[in-house]
C-alpha cells in the first residue's frame, strides 16, 4: 500500500470520531435546535452560509478532478505545454462575477437579520422587560416593570417578546441563550447598554452562558432561563413580589446566621438589594452557583470553600463551623 493510502487510512477513523462527536452535546444549548423565532432566523443564515461553502466546493472539486482526468499526462506527451486560457474575457467575467452573486445572496439577508435582531422594544408595553447584569461569576436580572431582583433563573411566559437591556457590573462578559438568541455583549458603565430581545415558543429549561472570556471562573459563569405558560408565570411573580412571612422557630438560628455572615451582600427580599445574587426564591433553583446539583452537601462546599467552586468569585469563605453550616443550610431551604 502507497505511503498516500496509508494516511488515507489513518485518517479516516479520526474524522469519524469527529463526526460522533459533533452529534454529542446538550440539546438546550446549542444553536442547531432552536426554540425561538430569533434562534430559528439565526439557523437558517447557518444553514444559507453552510449551503453556500458545500456548493462551492463541490463545484471547485468538481473542476478539479475533471481537469485532473482530461489534461493528464498521457503516453507519449513529452514537455507539451497546454492551451493556454490568459487573457480570456469571458472566463474572468464568470470567476470575477459568480463570487460576488454568492456573496450578495449570502451578505443581504445577513445584514437584514443583524439589525432585526438588535431592535429595541423598550417601549413596547406588551414585552417583558429585562436589565441583565453580568458580574463575575453570576448573572443578575431585574425585572423593570415588578421593580424585583433575581439572580441565575431568568422566568419567562412562552410566546411574549422578551426586551433585554445587558450591561455588566465589572468586565465584558457576553449573554447567549443558544437555543433562544445570540450573543450580546454586556459592558461596564450606565452609557454602554446593549439591547436584543428573544421569545420561546415552547415551554422548557434553556440553558445560557457567558461567551466573553472574563476571567478565572468564565466556563462556569451559567444561567437558565425557563420558559413557563402564563399563568405559571403570573404565579411565580406574585411570589416572588410578595415579602417572606417570619421563620418557624426551628430555622430561626440559621437566620440569625445568614444575617451575621451573609445579609450584607445577599438579600432576601424582592428588591435584592445587595452585592450578591438575591436568594429571593433560592431554594426553588435547580442549581447552587449556577453549576452545582442542589443539594445540602454542595451548599455547604459552596458557603464554606467558594473558592474552589469558582476561583476568582468574590464571595468569601465565611469559616463557618458545622453547626452553624447545618443552620444556614436549612434556613436556605426554606427559601422558596
Amino acid at each position: 500500500m502507497s505511503s498516500r493510502w496509508k494516511l488515507i487510512g489513518r485518517l479516516l477513523p479520526l474524522l469519524a470520531l469527529l463526526g460522533l462527536m459533533a452529534g454529542c452535546g446538550d440539546p438546550y444549548l446549542t444553536t442547531l435546535n432552536p426554540k425561538g423565532p430569533v434562534a430559528k432566523e439565526q439557523l437558517d443564515l447557518i444553514k444559507l452560509s453552510f449551503g453556500i461553502m458545500i456548493l462551492v466546493l463541490v463545484v471547485v472539486f468538481f473542476i478539479y478532478i475533471y481537469v485532473l482526468i482530461k489534461f493528464r499526462r498521457r503516453k507519449g506527451q513529452e514537455n507539451v505545454i497546454p492551451k493556454q486560457v490568459e487573457g480570456n474575457h469571458l472566463l474572468e467575467i464568470i470567476w470575477t462575477v459568480i463570487p460576488i452573486i454568492l456573496l450578495l445572496i449570502l451578505a443581504v439577508p445577513t445584514v437584514f437579520y443583524t439589525f432585526k435582531h438588535v431592535t429595541d422594544y423598550s417601549d413596547d408595553k406588551d414585552a417583558i422587560h429585562i436589565n441583565v447584569t453580568g458580574h463575575q461569576f453570576w448573572w443578575e436580572f431585574e425585572y423593570a416593570d415588578q421593580k424585583f431582583k433575581t439572580a441565575q433563573d431568568l422566568v419567562v411566559p412562552v410566546g411574549k417578546i422578551v426586551s433585554v437591556k445587558l450591561a455588566s457590573a465589572d468586565v465584558n462578559h457576553s449573554f447567549w441563550i443558544p437555543t433562544l438568541a445570540g450573543k450580546q455583549d454586556t459592558n461596564p458603565g450606565d452609557k454602554n447598554v446593549n439591547t436584543l430581545y428573544f421569545k420561546a415558543d415552547e415551554p422548557g429549561t434553556y440553558k445560557g452562558k457567558c461567551a466573553e472570556l472574563c476571567g478565572a471562573s468564565h466556563t462556569l459563569m451559567d444561567f437558565k432561563v425557563k420558559a413557563v405558560s402564563e399563568a405559571e408565570y403570573a404565579a411565580w411573580l406574585t411570589k416572588m413580589t410578595t415579602p417572606y412571612a417570619a421563620v418557624s422557630a426551628d430555622v430561626a438560628a440559621g437566620e440569625q446566621v445568614f444575617k451575621q455572615n451573609c445579609i450584607a451582600c445577599h438579600a432576601v427580599t424582592p428588591d435584592g438589594v445587595g452585592s450578591g445574587p438575591n436568594l429571593k426564591g433560592f431554594a426553588s433553583r435547580e442549581l447552587v452557583a449556577g453549576i452545582l446539583e442542589h443539594n445540602d452537601a454542595k451548599l455547604k462546599e459552596w458557603i464554606n470553600d467558594p473558592q474552589s467552586v469558582k476561583p476568582g468569585t468574590l464571595m468569601p469563605a465565611r469559616g463557618l463551623n458545622e453547626q452553624q453550616l447545618n443552620d444556614v443550610v436549612k434556613y436556605l431551604n426554606t427559601l422558596k
